[in-house]
């Protein structure tokens, strides 16, 4: 028996759980602004998902699903990539949202059912996918497109460890090996499907082994590391610009329910979660900060103003807003209305009339 070919799975960490740099080689090259602006950007991720929760609680806006513990996983990515980049996300990435330049409002919007606030117009981002997995297809084709175009220009597709059961996953891994997609595959493993922890969902040691089956690397991040991710996912767009796809698997944790319809203590035990605090990538960042003199306590406290500043405002915006009109369901169903339809639209004005 002789040995076709040996495999690796390489681990990135630049940034251990107290702040301190652990590889300074793979320090990626950011100016203090930039290190800031990614400080900032994750402190009103934070910010929104708390505010988020609080309204769906108060029946303000609908089911939700916190990103609580992966803000440097979603802001570190995103961060990295570049104008003509698309991303497509699963239904917990406000945080690539918010650094794509969408505003608090928008996302508040969108969570009380109005799609308006979902709009990829401005930033790139195409509206969340609550099926799971079926959006890791389209963040394939849309890399085949570009690679078809030879543009320099790449997808990159979000989704956590349970979307890694389905086949949607396995079939867009293998067209994008196939096809040399521009495509950046980026797996959030926060270690719960819902209620079924990643061990019972795979027998591979790492999600990100398993590139290797279609053809194209697989990387493991310290997923708490924003560094880490950033400099990863920059490395990914590099290589998926020339037609080379990756897989990175982003380790972290889902430090809350699954959703706000979801009661997590079902299925874990609380001081799981609370063994992770230590590792949160938000205080993580801060301590590098601080440590390496980018970023003073008077600095983070202004910070935290400003951005509990934005998410009141964007509250405050979001309620403002003046539904879309009622009969825009029928609206756009047809270049002609049917006159079957008619009755139905006239009845429509007519309740909306009377609910004003």
């Amino acid at each position: 028996m002789k040995i076709i070919k040996k495999f690796e799975v390489p681990y990135l960490q630049i940034l251990d759980e107290t702040g301190k740099i652990v590889s300074k080689r793979e320090m990626p090259k950011l100016s203090k602004e930039e290190l800031k602006k990614l400080y900032y950007l994750m402190v009103l991720s934070r910010a929104f998902d708390e505010e988020s929760i609080l309204l769906q609680r108060q029946g303000r806006i609908y089911t939700y699903a916190s990103l609580y513990g992966q803000e440097a996983a979603q802001v570190g990515s995103a961060y990295a990539l570049e104008k003509d980049d698309i991303a497509f996300p699963s239904f917990r990435e406000h945080g690539v949202y918010l650094t794509r330049g969408a505003k608090p409002e928008a996302l508040f919007l969108y969570h009380k059912g109005d799609e308006r606030g979902a709009s990829s117009k401005d930033v790139n981002v195409f509206m969340p996918s609550i099926p799971v997995g079926s959006q890791i297809p389209h963040a394939t084709g849309a890399g085949m497109a570009f690679a078809y175009q030879k543009k320099k220009a790449a997808a990159i597709g979000y989704f956590g460890d349970g979307s890694t059961s389905k086949g949607d996953f396995h079939e867009a891994m293998n067209f994008a090996g196939v096809f040399n997609a521009h495509t950046v595959f980026l797996c959030q493993n926060n270690q719960f499907a819902i209620s079924l922890p990643v061990a019972e969902q795979t027998e591979a040691e790492t999600i990100a082994q398993k590139a290797i089956a279609y053809g194209f690397k697989g990387i493991r991040v310290d997923g708490n590391d924003i560094l880490a991710v950033y400099k990863a996912t920059k490395d990914a767009l590099t290589e998926a610009y020339t037609g080379k796809p990756t897989l990175i698997e982003c380790l972290t944790y889902r430090m809350g329910d699954h959703t706000t319809s979801d009661d997590a203590s079902k299925y874990r035990k609380p001081e799981e979660a609370k063994k992770h605090e230590k590792f949160d990538p938000l205080l993580r960042f801060k301590k590098y900060l601080i440590k390496a003199k980018i970023l003073t306590e008077a600095e983070g406290k202004k910070i935290q103003e400003q951005v509990k500043k934005e998410v009141e405002e964007g509250v405050k915006s979001f309620e403002a807003m003046k539904p879309y009109p009622a009969e825009d369901i029928i609206n756009y169903l047809f270049e002609k209305l049917p006159d079957e339809l008619i009755p139905e639209l006239d009845e429509i004005k007519k309740i909306a009339e009377e609910s004003k």
